[in-house]
């Protein structure tokens, strides 16, 4: 089915970039609570003025069905993806699940899509993670490709890749709306504009720690940092932006790499590090609140950071 003549020039991976605000929330803890409780904690992020809430796809929720139920929750903000896996469904489905679902909330579901990394789609589903990038060009291809009968939205469907390395992001750049990078510190953030360009969207991850106290601080953080030091993907990045070796010894990282990649201290301080990614060429932050409590919605954060980052 042909796409209605208001989504413009569809074969632009951008006619008309979707507006989610310059701040967003990306969290974890909406699959830890029953989906009602959830759909009331977005709507609550959408009446604190929030653009969009970002959601992962790993050992948790489907991940369609739970933005599909976190979208009734609200009535204007967006909900994203960070990230549904190529690994998870065929490229068709893929494409199917992305279009069903726009076209059910028009303007406010965001395909983030990535290739994932391999302790994940080794170790856990049992595939055989190989050439991620050349896969992501077939899959791309696959996805446009894919055959689609049902009733079309009245906007355009729109997908962000998952990006760090320079390829990837000029591939989001070339076949998508943009890229959503994710552990990464804002001098990352300007290399990633400058590699894409000024047309796509770039909405980069930012987790922070509300707590003053260096080791308190660091040691909260780590319970984040643990997750990632461990995948290459995310520490050979990090190597290009003065991170090293030494760096990945410590279980969780160095205080350097804590540092790098996780803002911590008063509000002053974290939201410093946000407007830094700001004036490093980012048009979206989803922050990402760590705090001592790794199973309990930070709500109360939420709130807090809302009338400084929004106003």
């Amino acid at each position: 089915m042909s796409a209605p003549d208001s989504w413009g020039d569809a074969s632009h991976p951008y006619p008309d970039r979707m507006d989610i605000g310059p701040v967003g929330i990306w969290t974890f803890h909406l699959d830890l609570v029953p989906s009602r409780q959830a759909q009331e904690h977005v709507a609550e992020l959408e009446e604190l003025g929030y653009g969009a809430v970002w959601i992962p796809e790993a050992v948790g929720r489907e991940a369609f069905v739970s933005a599909t139920l976190l979208l009734a929750g609200g009535t204007t903000i967006a909900v994203a993806t960070g990230i549904a896996s190529i690994w998870a469904r065929d490229a068709m489905t893929m494409n199917a699940a992305h279009r069903t679902v726009s076209e059910a909330y028009p303007g406010r579901f965001l395909l983030g899509m990535g290739v994932s990394h391999q302790p994940m789609v080794e170790g856990v589903r049992g595939m055989i993670y190989t050439k991620p990038y050349s896969h992501m060009v077939d899959y791309l291809d696959g996805m446009d490709r894919g055959l689609f009968f049902a009733i079309e939205g009245t906007e355009a469907p729109q997908k962000v890749l998952a990006a760090l390395g320079p390829k990837m992001l000029k591939l989001a750049a070339e076949r998508t709306a943009g890229a959503h990078p994710y552990f990464v510190p804002p001098e990352h953030t300007a290399f990633a504009r400058e590699t894409l360009g000024e047309g796509p969207l770039l909405a980069v991850e930012q987790a922070i720690v509300l707590e003053s106290d260096p080791t308190k601080a660091r040691a909260i953080a780590r319970t984040h940092t643990q997750t990632y030091v461990g995948l290459p993907n995310y520490t050979n990045n990090l190597k290009r932006f003065g991170i090293t070796d030494e760096d990945l010894t410590e279980p969780g990282g160095s205080d350097r790499l804590v540092d790098t990649v996780v803002a911590w201290g008063d509000l002053d301080t974290v939201l410093a590090r946000i407007q830094a990614h700001r004036d490093a060429g980012a048009d979206h932050v989803c922050v990402q609140v760590i705090a001592e409590d790794t199973a309990a919605v930070p709500i109360d954060a939420w709130r807090q950071l809302a009338p400084a980052l929004i106003g």
